[in-house]
């Protein structure tokens, strides 16, 4: 690229750290990705920025690719150059002094999609794992709570703010309910175990001890007053620590593994959809490639034709 063209990747750099006050980490993934680009350029011989094309702009997030950069990188190193050429076209420019911005009117990048990125399946414990974590022994008013807590994370899949934002109020023992104020605002009824009720009960019956006179909240902390999300994932990383559990272990875990064992058991994903307050049912089938994973083992481990056989000795 010309020594100009070169200029407008620094005009880029300061306008999007002046006008739209990009951290530092993003101003230098952004530099790297621009920086890539125009070495690219150099190897396919383009000088002006108005010669790239969308074929260009595809050649060059394949070969990202074929270099092992990851799709989320590659999405991010496309937006990079979308915002590039919107910055040209907005200053009419590209980059060569009296050129105009690329000669198809077109950002290049545009249209260019890179590879689906692969979603990350969920953490979840087995059932031995969490009856190990909520085996805890009887102590203080603040075991009671952590245990009430973890029942509760675990029998109703609650998220954390969730969690949190519990009045005591929202929680009806004798219908084994609990009201929450999910995304979006949306509240929903969800229905609380046997075991969770028991342990509720004795928090409710501990919690004067903690709480100020006029807190509504349903978990305080030593202060009187509401929980707060921070506590919560404290409390719960030392249980776990505690009861021996080898891998990190946080209050979302408890939702993965809720809705991981209520669809192994019944295959409802609807109902299980309810339960989470998922909007849409996409994002609880995640939780099927968790069940099927469970499946696939069992069928390796048991099946004769899938067992490996012993190499001799």
């Amino acid at each position: 690229m010309t020594p100009a063209a070169l200029e407008w990747v620094a005009r880029f750099r300061r306008h999007m750290s002046s006008e739209r006050r990009l951290s530092a980490h993003t101003d230098m993934a952004y530099a790297r990705d621009l920086a890539a680009l125009v070495k690219y350029c150099d190897r396919a011989g383009l000088t002006e920025w108005s010669a790239l094309d969308t074929q260009h702009v595809r050649r060059f997030a394949a070969h990202s690719h074929a270099g092992g950069l990851a799709a989320r990188s590659i999405q991010r190193r496309l937006s990079a150059v979308r915002g590039f050429y919107r910055f040209l076209m907005r200053e009419s420019l590209d980059g060569t002094p009296g050129r105009r911005a690329p000669a198809s009117g077109l950002n290049p990048a545009h249209d260019v999609r890179a590879p689906k990125a692969r979603r990350a399946l969920p953490q979840t414990l087995d059932a031995d794992q969490m009856a190990r974590l909520l085996d805890i022994p009887a102590g203080d008013v603040l075991t009671v709570r952590d245990r009430a807590i973890m029942e509760l994370l675990y029998s109703s899949g609650l998220r954390l703010a969730e969690l949190v934002g519990l009045e005591t109020a929202s929680v009806d023992l004798r219908d084994r309910m609990v009201r929450v104020l999910g995304k979006g605002k949306k509240s929903r009824l969800v229905p609380v175990g046997r075991i969770a009720v028991k342990a509720l009960q004795g928090w409710l019956k501990a919690r004067p001890e903690l709480a100020k006179p006029d807190e509504t909240a349903m978990f305080v902390g030593r202060n009187g007053r509401r929980l707060g999300p921070r506590a919560v994932q404290s409390r719960v990383d030392y249980w776990a620590r505690r009861q021996g559990l080898s891998m990190h272990v946080h209050p979302h875990l408890f939702r993965h593994s809720f809705a991981s064992h209520l669809l192994e058991s019944s295959g409802e994903l609807r109902g299980v959809q309810e339960l989470l307050g998922h909007a849409d049912i996409s994002t609880t089938q995640i939780y099927t490639h968790l069940d099927f994973q469970h499946l696939a083992r069992i069928y390796d481990a048991t099946h004769p034709r899938a067992r490996r056989k012993a190499r001799p000795g």
